[in-house]
This record gives C-alpha cells, structure tokens and sequence, in this order.
C-alpha cells in the first residue's frame, strides 16, 4: 500500500472515530439515576411498613412520585465502614447512624420521601449519598427538587388522571416528551410488580447527567439533567396506576 494510500485509510479512521465520538456526546452519558416511586404500588407488596400502613387517598404520595433515590452510575457504599454496610443489607435501616439534616430539609423530605417511616433516608446515605460530594443536606435537596419537578409536570399529572387504569409506555415517553423535551422518555425505565393478577406500576428511574451531582442542580431544571443522560430501554410496556389503600 502506497504512503498516500496509508495515510488516506488512516484519515478515513480518524473520521470514523471523531464521528462515533460526536454521535456518544449527542446522545449524553448517564451518570446517576432519578429513582421515583409510585408509593400505592410499592404499598401493596409491602404493607406492612409504616408508610404503607399509614397511607391514605389525601396523603401527597397517593397521587404524586415520591423520592426513593439519586443514586450515581457505579458507585455505592464509599467510605463506608463495613459494619455499616452490613447493617445496611440487612434491611433493618433504623439500625443505620441518622442522617443529619436541617429541621426544614427533615419536614420536606418526610414529605417527598414516606419511606423516612422506615429509615430509608439513612439507606440512601449510606448506600448512594456517601459517593457524591455533597452534603446530606444538598444531597437530598437535589432530590427533592428534581421529584417536585417531575411532580409539575405532564407526567404526574398522567398518573393522576388514570389511577385505577392501565397505561402503556408509549403514552408515558410521550409525557416525558412534552414536559422534558424530545426524546427525554428514551432516558427513562419503568418498573411494575405484580400484587395477584395486576401488574402496576411501581417505579421510574430517570437518567440524569454529571451535573445532577452538584448541590447546584437544585436550581437546574430536569429537563437539562434528562437531555444530558444517555438513552435506555423502557422495560415494563404497560401497568396500572394503583390507587392508595389495600
């Protein structure tokens, strides 16, 4: 092969490799995940726990996402002592050191977060929270902020209007599209679990970039945490919007 041969293979590489580049940059890279949950669905396998217990139809998580996690790409468990993450795996989370929070931040979160009846702010610390640089105070902030964000929008307010009915994933993309931009319902995944013969809706985990690991993401909107992320498969094409109580 002749020099100018070589070195017009070797250009048509470069290009191939700054194209696949520029293809992997457009569609962002997912670097923590937006954990929401649809309590009622959770409740009904899990009733026994004391927000489950307690629910009712007026209580916000009846009709609204409520904060399970932020959870970054990779990465659990940092500077954790093993005592710690034994417990922790345990399941039994009030075991677990308690977080300090603000007296605002600790009335918010038992808000967006039910499962703080069960401890679960000490597990998502222990587990999630320890790996980024924030304080559990801007941890949970950047939380909170980004499920009231989801809560304001189309997607909430799909869920509302068809609890007791099925919904199928289409329909929840679209929303996620009309709320966050195109394409940001192929930054999401769905989970549903079954409780008899229903499949529901439990969960949405909702890809977010870099920058969701920031306590300045408190102030950024989702729908340009959710255009930075990388697509995902759906998962669960259909379930029902559970209603509250058993």
């Amino acid at each position: 092969m002749s020099s100018m041969q070589l070195r017009t293979l070797a250009f048509a590489v470069s290009m191939i490799v700054a194209g696949a580049t520029v293809a992997q940059e457009a569609s962002g890279r997912t670097r923590f995940i937006l954990a929401a949950s649809w309590q009622p669905a959770f409740c009904q396998t899990n009733q026994k726990k004391a927000e489950c217990a307690s629910q009712t139809g007026e209580r916000p998580d009846a009709t609204n996402f409520s904060l399970h996690g932020l959870w970054p790409m990779r990465q659990d468990y940092c500077g954790v002592s093993a005592e710690q993450k034994a417990a922790d795996k345990d399941g039994d989370w009030n075991k677990l050191p308690e977080v300090t929070l603000a007296a605002e931040t600790k009335t918010a979160l038992a808000k967006a977060m039910p499962g703080t009846q069960s401890g679960l702010e000490r597990h998502e610390w222990v587990k999630h929270g320890t790996c980024t640089k924030m304080s559990a105070d801007d941890y949970f902030g950047v939380g909170m902020h980004l499920v009231g964000a989801l809560n304001a929008s189309a997607v909430r307010d799909l869920f509302a209007a068809n609890i007791g009915k099925p919904v199928k994933a289409e329909a929840i993309k679209a929303a996620f599209d009309k709320s966050f931009g195109p394409g940001a319902g192929d930054r999401v995944k769905m989970s549903c679990r079954r409780a008899g013969n229903v499949r529901m809706i439990s969960e949405l985990t909702i890809g977010l970039s870099e920058a969701a690991g920031a306590a300045s993401a408190k102030s950024t909107g989702l729908a340009d945490l959710i255009q930075g992320a990388g697509k995902t498969s759906f998962g669960c094409d259909e379930g029902v919007v559970d209603a509250a109580g058993f």
